[in-house]
């Protein structure tokens, strides 16, 4: 029986296969970007949907005459190149102090005296977390660990006293997600790595924003304490156990030691120049972050010795109270000073001071009696896991951007960025509204591995300096934490929070459990005060650029006398080729004899890179 379809069905199966294969040669790059959301909703984990989509797509370019055999022959060594970053490994480092920190007990210890410091004010257990929420960021960076515990310790005494639910639970989500914000936070060494900038330049701009968000929190606790009375209740005298016996609170004396302390800072900074210089030899006004470090340091040193002599010699000149602070808040500030201090002077790289600062936390927990074999298995085990995470997603996103770059996506990105209006402010803005959606969803890593590799280019090309695009970043990125429904920071106080009625031990009241849409509903307000801080950097990008350090400034000039000079008062090229002469001068025939040999180097030959660090030299002088 005759078939006279198939010839026709032969042709048009083969023209439908010429229309795929020319649809999926125009827009190689955005059903590239369908698959990995493909893999994504599939269940997979990121790490490896990026990676699957990378090398599946990578064999239908090959396919499909896009790229050469070849594309993934150089791509062992982008991963083995992974392993070799050194700015990554500060990440381990960093957790691991946090860890060690968090378990030796230092977060109850900072809860309890610091509220006792502002319990007696209405708001002041909220600004009590607030502020060891900010002393944790800056020495632990591990968001889990600060909101965990802040929940366990603060939440129930908050409860206890009768502050309102929304404002409890808000303040304390919010300022364990400050470790996102404040250095050194793990978001700035990811976003410093992904955008090719220094790492210390990254916490140098992100410290002054940080430190406005912190205030911002503060304000709106003083403002609802005077708006709303009753949500932020004082805490009631019997709940002040560092009291003298005559019933003092003993404030005025830990006043005047903050004073005495302040005044030897002051006086460390009226003559840091003069004292340096007499120290080491050096010229000139010292940097304005290094005269603010040492004088820190010395008014902690100064208070903590004085405590120190308090308390061996029994002269009674400080209250409890007064001792209690010295001794609980110093040593975290000596902490402090030691890891962001010297990266800060430009003394140690990040992973040097992450690796200080995990010793320094072993000191800490040894001295305070909790080390321990299980408490430090727990904290590698901890710090190996995150390590492994980043790298896995690291590796994922180097193959999918391998194949990505390779189908010219970036150009593809560069001229989506470029129809959206209103220059580098309309792509900030675009920019920031896509971070806070896709931070709803997706972990802070995830964003930073996939998108920011994207945004970056565009970003450089419009202008616009990566420091400060980086800390706008950081600041949207900590928000991710506190967006309903996935916010990581929002589950960890779920998990610690009252999930049913309970009888308080000191009071006996009964307690409601707490609900999760209250936890939501606190997480609202810290949320816009975020966001408004993202929008104040991007209004006002001196708070970051203004921070962070001065590049180096080469005198041209002086750099083509310096190579002059060496290769024999410029009668000789130092790149071996002769000069021509100036447009309008006649060329100047040689002198007689032979021309006197350039100074010699290593190997007969003149060094560039010396001549140039020399003239530098010269500039500065």
């Amino acid at each position: 029986m005759p078939k006279p379809m198939v010839g026709r069905d032969a042709r048009t199966d083969a023209s439908g296969m010429t229309i795929m294969v020319a649809f999926l040669t125009q827009n190689f790059v955005p059903v590239m970007f369908a698959g990995l959301l493909l893999f994504l909703l599939s269940g997979f984990p990121v790490a490896f949907a990026l990676a699957a989509t990378g090398l599946s797509f990578g064999f239908l370019g090959m396919e499909l005459g896009l790229f050469p055999d070849t594309l993934f022959q150089a791509l062992p060594l982008r991963v083995f190149g992974i392993m070799q970053n050194e700015t990554l490994l500060a990440i381990p480092f960093f957790t691991l102090m946090g860890i060690i920190l968090e378990r030796s007990g230092m977060a109850e210890d900072l809860l309890e005296t610091v509220g006792q410091v502002f319990g007696p004010v209405r708001g002041g257990l909220a600004v009590a977390v607030i502020l060891v929420g900010a002393l944790l960021a800056a020495t632990t960076g591990v968001v889990a660990a600060a909101v965990i515990s802040m929940g366990l310790i603060s939440l129930p005494i908050m409860l206890r006293y009768g502050y309102n639910r929304t404002i409890a639970t808000g303040t304390i989500t919010a300022s364990g997600t400050l470790a996102q914000a404040i250095p050194p936070s793990l978001v700035l060494i990811v976003l410093a790595d992904q955008l090719g900038r220094s790492v210390g330049d990254m916490y140098a701009g992100a410290l002054l924003p940080a430190m406005l968000l912190v205030g911002s929190y503060l304000l709106f606790i003083v403002a609802v304490a005077v708006l709303r009375p009753s949500w932020v209740p004082p805490l009631p005298p019997q709940a002040r156990i560092y009291t003298e016996v005559d019933g003092r609170s003993g404030h005025r004396s830990l006043f005047v030691l903050l004073l005495i302390a302040a005044v030897a800072g002051w006086a460390w900074a009226q003559n840091h120049d003069a004292l340096m210089q007499a120290w080491t030899g050096r010229e000139g006004p010292s940097p304005g972050d290094e005269r603010v470090i040492f004088s820190i340091a010395i008014a902690s040193f100064v208070a903590l010795g004085l405590a120190i002599i308090n308390r061996v010699s029994r002269l009674g000149l400080l209250s409890r109270l007064a001792e209690r602070v010295t001794f609980v808040l110093i040593p975290p500030l000596i902490l402090i000073f030691l890891v962001l201090g010297t990266i800060f002077l430009g003394l140690a790289t990040p992973t040097e001071g992450g690796a200080m600062g995990a010793v320094g936390a072993l000191i800490m927990a040894a001295a305070r009696r909790c080390l321990s074999f299980g408490l430090l298995k727990q904290a590698l085990e901890n710090a190996t896991k995150l390590s492994i995470f980043v790298l896995f997603i690291l590796i994922g996103s180097t193959v999918f951007s391998f194949t990505f770059n390779a189908a010219d996506g970036h150009i593809w990105v560069e001229h989506l960025f470029d129809k959206l209006p209103g220059g580098a402010l309309g792509f900030l803005i675009f920019v920031n509204l896509l971070v806070f959606i896709l931070g709803m969803f997706i972990d802070f890593f995830e964003i930073a591995f996939i998108v920011i590799p994207l945004l970056a280019p565009v970003a450089e090309k419009m202008g616009i300096d990566l420091i400060w695009f980086g800390v706008i970043l950081a600041m949207n990125l900590q928000t991710s934490f506190l967006t309903p429904p996935f916010g990581f920071a929002l589950f960890y106080l779920r998990s610690v929070a009252a999930r049913e009625d309970y009888t308080d031990k000191v009071t006996g009241q009964r307690i409601p459990a707490v609900t999760t849409a209250q936890i939501y509903k606190g997480s609202i307000a810290f949320i816009i005060l975020q966001l408004i801080m993202v929008a104040v950097v991007i209004a006002f990008p001196g708070l970051v650029t203004d921070s962070v350090g001065k590049k180096v400034q080469v005198d041209d000039a002086a750099v083509m006398q310096q190579l002059d000079q060496l290769s024999g008062d410029g009668e000789a090229s130092p790149w071996g080729e002769e000069e021509p002469p100036a447009e309008g001068e006649d060329a100047q025939p040689p002198a007689d004899g032979a021309a006197e040999e350039p100074p010699a180097q290593e190997g007969g030959e003149i060094d560039p890179v010396k001549a140039l660090e020399e003239a530098a030299k010269q500039g500065k002088q």
